[in-house]
């Protein structure tokens, strides 16, 4: 049984790998997750606590997501001194198509779709 669930792991990771999409670390993975499936507001020392990580490591990791533009820092209006980190329309579509290559086995649904994306964020950056 477990090998099925691998077979399928690897077909998801190998159309994720083809799509063109950015290379994630698995800690910058689970950071994306905590922010959009977990409630916030989000904290780099609420998230370090729930990766059991130090909050350099997350600052790291939410500067490369940041570049990316799936994640952004977002001040606290109500206490200046506060950072809560929030989700971005870019990064939700990422996630969307992570979710459609996991649903499909890896099966390479939503590639076009994922390149279309793409050549829109290299023309907004451009």
């Amino acid at each position: 049984m477990a090998e099925n669930g691998l077979q399928s792991w690897m077909r998801t990771l190998l159309a994720y790998v083809r799509s063109g999409d950015p290379d994630l670390t698995n800690r910058q993975m689970a950071l994306l997750l905590l922010v959009y499936l977990k409630p916030g507001p989000h904290t780099v020392r609420g998230l370090a606590k729930a990766l059991n990580v130090s909050k350099p490591v997350v600052t790291r990791a939410l500067n490369r997501l940041g570049a990316l533009g799936y994640l952004r820092r977002q001040r606290d209006d109500a206490d200046r001194r506060n950072i809560f980190v929030a989700p971005t329309r870019e990064g939700a579509d990422f996630l969307e198509h992570f979710k459609a290559l996991i649903g499909s086995g890896g099966g390479g649904q939503g590639g076009e779709k994922r390149s279309h994306r793409a050549e829109s964020r290299e023309a907004v950056h451009a």
